[in-house]
């Protein structure tokens, strides 16, 4: 760890905050319907679809609303990657994907994954990548964000059991949030050497005298929204790796920028939506705290590097550089990789597999505390809400009164819907990974053996159901198996989650909001922050950490003792 290193850091996380906090505000305006610029193109999509924006939805019409645009969705993603071969803009003549991968990967971009068994130089046409993913990239983020928006209302209003209108809010936040800044990163990644063409792919004659082709295509814009929607499924195979999706220090630097600060100018939308700042920033530096942390152990394992290699000579000031871009550095790599795992992103500039074990395991533990760290684009801030009312009503039994959350009582019924969301992830994640641990064709599908084998599968299972993305390495994705039921650990993901979160969120707008007494637990300031975080990792750590134990805590024991399986 090197002092310019750490500088890196701290003046990424300053622009991100400089960011996030006027964003927070113009996205609050957005809701509330004070962004107004683009108001005859809205109108526009609101009469073509027959909607009237100003009809408020109770929580099942929001979430009937919202399920119908994604299995609408999945449909049309689906048909498009089956038939890709019979469709233009396909200069390298790729065929249509298998039924599996297809289904596997419409599921994964539309539930906001975008983990990808395929590599998208030799497998995706032009067409597939800006009308099939790019596209999906924008609406799964645009519906992850109208849920937030939505959810932040149930706290805002009292005696009102609507949430808001899913069209006003799925359309609104696409125009008036997405389309624009990923237009202005779009630009400034062109400018940066990332190419946005039509052109076929180019070979060009190496030093040796060798043939090489030269992917190209219109990469520019797709890696914008890529970023700022926390999708992070790269349009090269090796994401932000390939030296065209990442080709420079800047570019790595701008990517970090843009998959942390809409999730956190989420947290400052919800302090101005509840009218109580305090709220947000609370939220906020919560998940601000477990970045700086994360980054910190990525940062200091991969600095110390390991004993084996100290032992073949290589040397140990340099840490350990594999799997790692020298254009980047560990100090960009890790908070990379703390953001892109934190963020529900996905997307990557180093590769996880060739990380130390404890390096290794922080971006896997990221995943398995719930994707609220900050989590993705909508989806982070209704998440550690959900803790957050698992947090005031641990206080509420501590102190033996009734849990209030923002003036909103917490009783049996958001308790219970609480935690059947928070136990779909360790459902999920464990119940696949054990099946599959047993299963000779899921087995055959990895390329290690012992503990990092392990790590492999459970991190698979745990990115899908975590709508991450991001893998760890070594495994043959694109099987029947595999694609199946990653497919279904995704939908399980996304949609088994948050439908509770919307039942919450409707008995809780519906209820009057109570007044702040002298028995109120205050929910703002490092009391509360630190009773959240200590919720988070406690039910992260009974839910993980055996596996953990046996996975990359053994490996790293193996390791000091100097040997490798």
């Amino acid at each position: 760890m090197t002092l310019i290193g750490w500088a890196q850091i701290a003046l990424v996380l300053a622009a991100v905050l400089a960011a996030a906090i006027p964003l927070g505000r113009y996205i609050a305006a957005v809701a509330e319907g004070r962004i107004r610029w683009l108001r005859p193109v809205e109108a526009l999509f609101f009469r073509a679809g027959g909607i009237d924006p100003n009809a408020e939805q109770g929580w099942r019409a929001y979430a009937m609303a919202m399920l119908a645009v994604n299995a609408l969705g999945f449909l049309l993603l689906y048909l498009l990657l089956r038939l890709q071969g019979m469709l233009p803009l396909n200069p390298r003549g790729f065929d249509g994907l298998s039924p599996w991968l297809a289904f596997n990967t419409a599921v994964s971009f539309v539930s906001n994954t975008n983990w990808q068994a395929y590599s998208g130089e030799v497998a995706m046409s032009y067409l597939s990548q800006m009308v099939g993913l790019a596209v999906q990239n924008f609406l799964s983020a645009s519906t992850g964000i109208a849920l937030a928006l939505a959810v932040s209302r149930a706290f805002a209003r009292g005696g009102i059991s609507s949430l808001g209108n899913f069209w006003a809010d799925f359309t609104r936040v696409t125009l008036y949030v997405l389309l624009p800044l990923a237009v202005v990163v779009g630009f400034i990644f062109v400018a940066l050497g990332i190419p946005q063409t039509f052109a076929d792919y180019v070979t060009a004659t190496t030093l040796e005298g060798g043939q090489q082709v030269i992917p190209l295509g219109p990469a520019a814009f797709q890696i914008a929204i890529k970023h700022l929607g926390t999708n992070g499924g790269g349009f090269f195979g090796v994401n932000s790796l390939h030296p065209f999706e990442g080709p420079g220090a800047l570019v790595t630097a701008i990517q970090i920028w843009c998959q942390a600060v809409i999730p956190f100018a989420l947290c400052i939308t919800f302090g101005h939506l509840v009218r109580d700042a305090r709220q947000g920033r609370t939220l906020l530096a919560v998940m601000l705290g477990f970045v700086v942390v994360a980054t910190l152990a990525i940062y200091a394992a991969e600095a110390a590097g390991t004993p084996i290699m100290a032992a073949l000579g290589v040397d140990p000031a340099q840490g350990n550089m594999e799997g790692k871009d020298v254009r980047f550095g560990l100090a960009l790599a890790s908070l990379f990789t703390a953001t892109t795992t934190g963020a529900s992103c996905g997307a990557v500039n180093a590769m996880f597999s060739s990380f130390t074990p404890l390096g290794g395991m922080v971006p896997l533990f990221l995943i398995q505390l719930g994707e609220v760290l900050p989590g993705g684009v909508g989806s982070g801030l209704y998440g550690i809400l959900i803790f957050a009312l698992l947090a005031v009503f641990v206080a509420g039994l501590m102190v033996g009164r009734t849990p209030e959350y923002l003036g909103k009582k917490i009783q049996a019924r958001e308790v219970k819907l609480a935690m059947l969301a928070v136990l779909v992830l360790p459902a999920t994640i464990l119940g696949f990974t054990a099946v599959s641990l047993v299963l000779p064709m899921a087995t055959a599908s990895l390329a290690h053996v012992g503990p990092h084998a392990l790590t492999e599968m459970l991190y698979a299972y745990t990115s899908a159901a975590g709508n991450n993305g991001s893998a760890f390495g070594g495994l043959t994705a694109d099987t029947p198996w595999l694609n199946t039921t990653l497919g279904i650990a995704m939908l399980l993901g996304r949609f088994a989650y948050v439908v509770p979160v919307l039942a919450i969120a409707g008995g809780l707008a519906a209820k009057v909001k109570a007044p702040e007494g002298t028995g109120t637990l205050p929910t703002h300031g490092p009391l509360f922050a630190g009773l959240l975080a200590g919720i988070i990792l406690i039910l992260g750590g009974l839910q993980f950490l055996p596996s953990l134990a046996l996975g990359p805590l053994a490996e790293h024991f193996v390791m000091l003792a100097g040997k490798t399986f």
